[in-house]
């Protein structure tokens, strides 16, 4: 069987490949199995030469779907599995497995802070574990606490649209995208909102699943009050209009935020405020390094306002670390999801601090209980 934890591209791009020549049961919250058709469907749109399956076997996966209710536990084969909250995006889950009298539990993505859009993670499962397969992808770095990140984000933004700017925020299709519209409304941001690409086709979806938000109601809100980019005319209206634009792709590799980046780069009255995780040599990265970015094959420099807010849907390294301190000292720790100086330091300090069997395992790595 498969499990899904959320509907980003890292972690369910490769799920139809298990379906090319038959298949077995996926099991999920419904939420996600929603997100990760958006996702995979556009995956295929841009991508499709590239990639070792074809929308037939999308097709098929959804065929094998399963669905599950968090803390509703199901039996797979011999093991009880229970999916609870991972606080990530909507539809997020860690995983607890229980076979042959052992527990292990897979966080996934988790974060135990609260956001606009989602609850923080469900902490009650890191109890009377044999095994924790727990992510480091922030085990160096903490995040700003979310109350004033939000203020100074409203603040920057509102001072750019009042000198008649236009403001750019890339941002990633699902779960960064509609935080911040939610962010935006909750502080009764009064200018205008666009939102554009896939953030608005996943803003669409997520509105039948109420359950899966912090609050429905703010959020129900913040959609009626957008503007939905829904053609080209409406892209460059939104490029010239004093008001907030939020497109993907995050980091700037593609997707709408490329055509506002052209029309935006050029202005400094303009801004361009960057919200999700940049890669190393992405164009968002470079932007921030370089303050450049190509347009029309020729790297500018950009006049533009560049900011950086830390809207990060991981836990940081304080959560990571609590969360660690809560673990029984039987329990074995195995940390994954990160870069590998991050991984290894996070178990260093579980086995120090902490007095628990912990490593950074590599791929190929065979583990026991």
């Amino acid at each position: 069987a498969i499990i899904l934890t959320h509907a980003h591209l890292d972690h369910v791009g490769s799920v139809p490949l298990f379906f090319v020549d038959g298949g077995v049961p996926i099991y999920g919250v419904q939420p996600t199995f929603t997100l990760t058709t958006l996702i995979i469907k556009d995956f295929l749109k841009l991508s499709g030469y590239y990639l070792p399956y074809e929308y037939i076997d999308l097709q098929t996966m959804l065929k094998h779907e399963r669905e599950i209710q968090y803390r509703t536990p199901l039996d797979i084969g011999d093991a009880h599995v229970t999916l609870v909250n991972a606080g990530h995006i909507p539809g997020s889950a860690q995983t607890l497995i229980e076979y042959e009298g052992k527990r292990l539990l897979y966080t996934a993505d988790f974060n135990r802070q609260p956001t606009r859009l989602v609850d923080g993670a469900d902490p009650e499962y890191y109890k009377n574990l044999d095994g924790i397969i727990i992510e480091g992808t922030y085990a160096t770095e903490d995040h700003p606490a979310r109350d004033e990140l939000e203020k100074e984000f409203v603040s920057k933004v509102t001072e750019v649209v009042e000198r008649k700017g236009t403001v750019l925020v890339p941002a990633f299709g699902i779960g960064r995208s509609q935080e911040l519209l939610t962010v935006l409304s909750a502080h009764n941001f009064e200018y205008p909102v666009f939102v554009d690409g896939m953030a608005l086709d996943a803003m669409d979806l997520l509105l039948k699943f109420p359950e899966a938000l912090r609050d429905a109601r703010i959020f129900e809100r913040a959609s009626n009050t957008a503007h939905w980019v829904e053609n080209w005319h409406d892209r460059r209206k939104a490029a010239k209009t004093p008001g907030v634009i939020i497109s993907p792709a995050g980091m700037l590799k593609g997707g709408a935020s490329v055509f506002y980046m052209e029309n935006i780069a050029g202005r400094r009255d303009n801004a361009i405020f960057m919200v999700s995780f940049q890669v190393p040599g992405s164009p968002g990265r470079i932007l921030l390094e370089r303050k450049k970015f190509v347009i029309h094959g020729r790297a500018r420099p950009v006049e533009a306002q560049i900011e950086r807010f830390d809207f990060s849907s991981h836990g940081g390294k304080r959560e990571l670390e609590l969360t660690l301190s809560e673990l029984d000292k039987k329990t074995k720790v195995f940390v994954v999801h990160g870069a590998e100086g991050n991984c290894k330091r996070l178990a260093e300090w579980a086995s120090k601090e902490m007095g628990l069997e912990a490593s950074a395992p590599k791929t190929g790595d065979v583990l026991e209980l």
